[in-house]
Parts: structure tokens; C-alpha cells; sequence
């Protein structure tokens, strides 16, 4: 891989010609778009036939969306699993930008397809996404509302909050790269102090 995609990236996906397409797909969404990719340009970075590719795959954009349920699935089980640990709203806001953070930079090349391709997506499958994406945002949002309900949090809109926190997140799929000054982890325990601030809490 030319690109810096983590090895572990869809451990469930078989055989591992699925996943040989998988990698190529984000490798080449990365570089030059969903559109500016063919079938060809993605069997061939796997090693395979054109044809080969619909074995595994109907298209192109079922590759996508492969891609974008798996990033949003995960997603949505790591900000369940923060927002079901023990602990005040301002702990579990804290642990979940770290995570939500630390994931998009670490996995930045395929965060940034996951992130930024969603209106390449065809409509059933874009409502599939879209649904997950109200999923997370409101785990989000009702982790702040407890927030507010304690006085740790003072904000005017706990949904517009909850959209502005993800967005930071997401953000970072967009600029951050292996040159970044910051690790993930790093970067992703700034943007909690961050967000705490943001939201009005005085922890620090």
C-alpha cells in the first residue's frame, strides 16, 4: 500500500480478496475522489481482474458503502460504550473526543472516505449512513443534556453542541497526516480540554 492505512482495518471481512478490494478502494477515494476512480483503477491496485472485483462486489459504490457503514458502525459502538461507562458527563465527554479524536486521526486516509463521500453514496444506502450518523449524534447529545441536567455543562442548543463536537472530530480525517507535530492520542487529549471548554465546564 502506498498510502498509510493500518493493517487491522476490517478484521472480519472475508475472504481476504474482499479486503485486498476494500484497501485498494480507500487508497484510491483518498487520492482522487469516488468519481475520479474506475473499477479498473481498484482491481488492479489489489491484483486482481476488473472482473474479479464484482465477485465480491455489484459495483463501485458497493464498495463504498462497505466502506462507510463499517467506519460509521464502529463509530457508533465506541460512543455507546463510553456513553454506558461509569462516571460524570464531563468523564465521559472527556474519554469520547479523546476516542472519537484519536480514531480519525489514527485512521485518517480511510476516516477521510468514510467522512467525505457520503453524497457519492446511492439514496438507500446514504439513509442507511445517514441513520447511523443520527445514531452517534444523539449519544452525543444526550451525553451533554446530562451535562446540562448537573451544571457541568451550560450551552444554548445541546443539539447544535452535540454537531460541533463531532465536527471537530471529524475535521481532523481532513488535515491530519503521519507529519502532524501531534500523536493521536496527543491530539486527541487537547481536543477533549478543548470541547470541555467549549461546552462551559471548568475541569480541566
Amino acid at each position: 500500500m502506498t498510502m498509510s492505512l493500518p493493517a487491522d482495518l476490517w478484521p472480519d471481512v472475508k475472504p481476504d480478496a474482499a479486503r485486498r478490494l476494500m484497501y485498494a478502494a480507500v487508497e484510491s477515494f483518498a487520492k482522487v475522489g469516488f468519481h475520479g476512480t474506475t473499477t479498473r483503477d481498484i482491481a488492479t491496485a489489489a491484483g486482481m481482474s476488473p472482473a474479479a472485483l464484482y465477485v465480491h462486489f455489484s459495483s463501485k459504490a458497493a464498495l463504498l458503502f462497505a466502506i462507510s457503514r463499517d467506519g460509521h458502525e464502529r463509530t457508533l459502538e465506541m460512543v455507546q460504550r463510553v456513553a454506558g461507562t461509569d462516571g460524570s458527563p464531563v468523564d465521559r465527554v472527556r474519554l469520547l473526543v479523546e476516542r472519537f479524536v484519536e480514531w480519525h486521526a489514527r485512521r485518517h486516509v480511510v476516516a477521510r472516505v468514510v467522512q467525505y463521500e457520503l453524497e457519492a453514496l446511492p439514496a438507500d444506502e446514504y439513509t442507511t449512513v445517514a441513520a447511523l450518523r443520527r445514531r452517534i449524534e444523539q449519544v452525543v447529545q444526550s451525553l451533554i443534556a446530562d451535562g446540562v441536567k448537573d451544571g457541568s455543562f451550560t450551552v444554548p442548543d445541546e443539539k447544535i453542541a452535540a454537531r460541533a463536537v463531532l465536527s471537530l472530530g471529524i475535521d481532523v480525517a481532513r488535515w491530519y497526516s503521519e507529519r502532524a507535530r501531534k500523536t493521536p492520542k496527543a491530539l486527541g487529549r487537547e481536543y477533549a480540554t478543548l470541547v470541555l471548554r467549549m461546552l462551559g465546564s471548568s475541569a480541566q
